[in-house]
């Protein structure tokens, strides 16, 4: 489960990236190669984040993440149909809580970044797609853990929407959990969880 979690937190940090520094954005590997190392390289050198400050890792992520992501698509694949039964601030309360429980809950492995490298599979696609993926090892002490990122290009460039942690897909991971909040207590409920949950998250913090 220690594994599951930091790789995606690894995931989530290697969302994030680059606030002024030059970004090869022209295509989807080189957006995450100088993603994962400017956020690798920032991470380390924050004695503070090292320590487990989570209110010092959750303002790195919101400054970092947000650019990079395209939570609504992320929101809206992790809803499946339901997702046209919501209305647009259903929609946006979705949004936001979903991203906030995805900070909030794998934030704390971040301190445990320390020698971890990544090597990354070449790129299999064409110069006319616009939906890849990009493969990538997380190398540690422990088993390589395989580490994929899906991304599409946008009117304002390449965006992460979903990750692959050792064969499992962040948005499948969490389709059925929504399903069955929506079955049970419908969208407003589904927003409620989210909300409780994420205080809960806070609290413990």
């Amino acid at each position: 489960m220690k594994t599951l979690i930091f790789s995606i937190a690894t995931a989530l940090i290697s969302f994030s990236a680059l606030a002024q520094n030059a970004l090869d954005a022209a295509t989807p590997d080189g957006l995450i190669k100088t993603i994962v190392t400017d956020v690798m390289v920032s991470v380390k050198a924050d004695p503070e984040i090292q320590k487990g400050n989570i209110p010092r890792v959750v303002e790195l992520v919101e400054k970092k993440i947000v650019p990079y992501t395209d939570m609504r698509r992320t929101t809206q694949l992790a809803m499946g149909r339901n997702w046209s039964k919501a209305t647009p601030e259903q929609q946006n309360q979705l949004i936001i809580e979903f991203k906030n429980l995805l900070i909030r809950t794998y934030s704390g492995a971040l301190s445990q970044l320390r020698d971890q490298t990544v090597q990354y599979k070449p790129l299999r696609s064409s110069p006319s797609d616009t939906d890849v993926i990009v493969r990538t090892v997380v190398i540690g002490k422990s088993d390589p853990i395989p580490l994929d990122y899906r991304l599409e290009k946008t009117n304002e460039g390449w965006r992460v929407y979903d990750v692959n942690i050792m064969g499992a897909w962040l948005i499948e991971a969490y389709r059925n959990q929504f399903t069955n909040q929506i079955n049970q207590n419908g969208i407003d409920g589904l927003i409620k969880f989210l909300q409780e949950r994420n205080a809960m998250l806070a609290g413990k913090k």
